[in-house]
């Protein structure tokens, strides 16, 4: 498989070319000679719900409109994509409007926040916590054939994180087929594009895999289980609250998986272990999700 015929598998991919994402810095390396690299862009993006100022998040700029109705939805602001009607991004001054049918009570009790790009975030926590409380998700299985072919093709997507680094990505995985690949400074932001979009698309989450390259923290896990996916992956570690949680709503959570090798802390019963592990080829350098090493 080819770079290019991998990007035509994607129904949304990375653009890392996309201007206005990174821009050029100038500084000096180890040695103290001039070196320009490519640095990522952020700036706030303030989301509404109707006439309430919910929040404003730190981002890269692309897919707003998917970030608002993704950030909305899994906060639990949003049921369905029938009660919005419409969603307006206005460039200036870097707001989105989610518009409903019909008033919400977070109108009267939501106050200004402001979401940072940092990883301890927890913006209107409670409230996804609560949307938890009977939660099934479905006993879909997933082939562990799946999961090496997966981490083999979205390491070799060309993408900021390889070109710039210092941002996560979330991918959004059929079986062994990744669809949508999203980027953003915090792995938060990366998750609510993809829930923004099947959100827009109405697409069935029963059947998918989300894939993030950032660690599998309780809040990455809420998220997922609010989206109704029952496998979250990941090439980084674990916290223990986030194992907690995968296994109070019965979600598959695998970690450390680089090469050959993968923990299963949480859903070993829709784990099908049907790959050679000895076909499966250790990760090369070139394709380490380290950022760019030139």
């Amino acid at each position: 498989m080819t770079i290019a015929d991998g990007i035509q598998d994607y129904l949304v991919a990375p653009d890392p070319s996309r201007a206005g994402l990174t821009r050029a810095v100038t500084g000096t390396d180890q040695t103290g000679a001039v070196t320009e690299i490519a640095v990522v862009e952020e700036r706030p993006l303030t989301i509404f719900l109707n006439s309430q100022e919910v929040v404003t998040a730190m981002t890269i700029g692309d897919y707003p409109e998917y970030l608002a109705l993704g950030f909305l939805r899994n906060q639990g602001m949003l049921r369905s994509a029938e009660d919005v009607t419409s969603v307006q991004y206005d460039h200036e001054i870097q707001t989105v409007v989610v518009r409903t049918a019909s008033q919400t009570t977070y109108e009267e009790k939501l106050r200004k926040k402001t979401r940072t790009s940092g990883c301890a975030v927890g913006t209107v926590f409670g409230d996804m916590m609560e949307g938890l409380q009977g939660l099934t998700l479905p006993a879909t299985e997933v082939r562990t054939s799946w999961l090496y072919a997966l981490a083999h093709k979205i390491n070799r997507t060309p993408s900021l994180y390889l070109g710039a680094g210092a941002i996560h990505g979330t991918v959004l995985c059929h079986r062994d087929r990744p669809l949508v690949y999203m980027e953003d400074v915090g792995r938060h932001n990366a998750v609510d594009k993809v829930a923004g979009w099947m959100l827009s698309e109405g697409v069935d989450a029963a059947d998918k895999i989300l894939y993030t390259t950032g660690r599998l923290t309780s809040e990455m896990v809420i998220k997922t289980a609010m989206m109704g996916i029952p496998v979250l992956a990941s090439r980084s570690g674990f916290t223990a609250w986030g194992v907690e949680i995968a296994r109070e709503v019965g979600l598959t959570l695998i970690g450390r998986m680089r090469g050959q090798r993968f923990v299963c802390l949480a859903g070993e019963e829709r784990l099908i272990r049907d790959a050679d592990i000895a076909s499966v080829p250790e990760d090369d350098k070139r394709h380490r999700r380290k950022g760019a090493e030139a």
